[in-house]
């Protein structure tokens, strides 16, 4: 009796980890919203005939092609590569989050409002 219940909380506990691990490797699509906004904020600071809002949508690509561009790191589309440069893995990583959950193809394509 004591062996099973000790084999199904190991089991629980290997799950649990297993999809926290998971969670971590694809980031926050709410903070990655905001970097991605912030990025074109402070690029717009930094040169005021850049608009202040992004100049792409998440729904103007598919989840492969956000995807690519961000296992690639070309961020030129974008302009400000100075800004880009400068984010952590940690941003880049919830702002492709947060781009791949709008796309195109997703359930729910998204537009910067």
């Amino acid at each position: 009796m004591k062996k099973s219940r000790i084999a199904v909380i190991m089991i629980a506990s290997v799950l649990c980890l297993s999809f926290a691990v998971h969670a971590a490797d694809e980031g926050d699509k709410r903070k990655g919203k905001y970097a991605y906004r912030n990025v074109f904020k402070t690029c717009h600071a930094q040169n005021p005939s850049v608009s202040e809002k992004p100049s792409i949508n998440p729904d103007a690509k598919t989840q492969a092609q956000w995807k690519k561009i961000f296992d690639t790191k070309d961020f030129a589309q974008f302009g400000c590569k100075d800004v880009w440069a400068k984010l952590s893995a940690e941003d880049l990583n919830n702002i492709c989050s947060y781009l791949v959950s709008g796309a195109a193809d997703s359930p729910t394509p998204a537009k910067c409002k």
